[in-house]
């Protein structure tokens, strides 16, 4: 993975609070709910950021200040989530 490649969420999907659990759900012509995904908190502060546009490294400094963890972990949670978005073409 090019931890430097700035990538960004495609248009087309909102974070909602389904049932007390955050879902990301598509709108408009993107409405395909096996496109439905659930986040934890950590997901969810990854996602916000990667609206705008973000790299992994970013996210990954993001993740280890915010959270206090350890390069290792965020770069392991970072990488997972990464490859989950593009698994499921959430990612331009």
């Amino acid at each position: 993975m090019d931890r430097a490649k700035t990538m960004k969420l495609k248009d087309g999907f909102l974070l909602r609070e389904i049932a007390g659990r955050i879902v990301a759900v598509p709108v408009g012509d993107s409405l395909d709910l096996n496109l439905m995904i659930s986040l934890n908190g950590t997901g969810r502060f990854l996602w916000e950021r990667l609206k705008t546009g973000a790299s992994a490294q970013e996210l990954k400094e993001a993740l280890m200040e915010t959270y206090d963890v350890s390069e290792e972990l965020a770069r392991s949670d970072v990488d997972a989530f990464i490859e989950k978005l593009s698994e499921n073409g959430f990612l331009e």
